[in-house]
């Protein structure tokens, strides 16, 4: 096990508890610049990086730096809203996907970790 899933691990465990999932938002908003990832797009308000366990032939994350605990606490006035079609449109210019592809949040019990992401995915 490497050191990237020992700690997915840990925050999958902390994401149980109400209090480890305040912790991790905490964690997760003021760590962005300590994140070990190769940076497809990067502004004030998201990061965008391929999934270190990808499920799909192309498989990127996009995070809001602001920390929202699900889809259903982000307010329609979030300034990341417009910014993330201008980051998905630039990303599958970049990565070249425009054959087909899928931008994906998910919610509830199939959300993992406490943080609202997107996944661009394609193939």
């Amino acid at each position: 096990m490497g050191i990237f899933d020992f700690g997915l691990n840990l925050f999958r465990r902390l994401a149980r508890w109400r209090a480890g999932r305040f912790f991790l938002l905490w964690i997760m908003q003021h760590s962005f610049s300590l994140w070990p990832v190769e940076r497809l797009y990067e502004s004030e308000h998201l990061l965008a990086f391929y999934h270190p366990q990808p499920c799909y032939p192309t498989h990127v994350l996009i995070v809001p730096k602001a920390a929202y605990a699900d889809l259903l606490a982000v307010p329609a006035t979030a300034v990341f809203w417009p910014e993330l079609l201008q980051a998905t449109q630039q990303l599958v210019q970049q990565l070249e996907l425009g054959v087909g592809y899928r931008l994906i949040v998910n919610g509830g019990r199939f959300q993992d970790m406490p943080m609202v992401h997107f996944h661009l995915v394609a193939g």
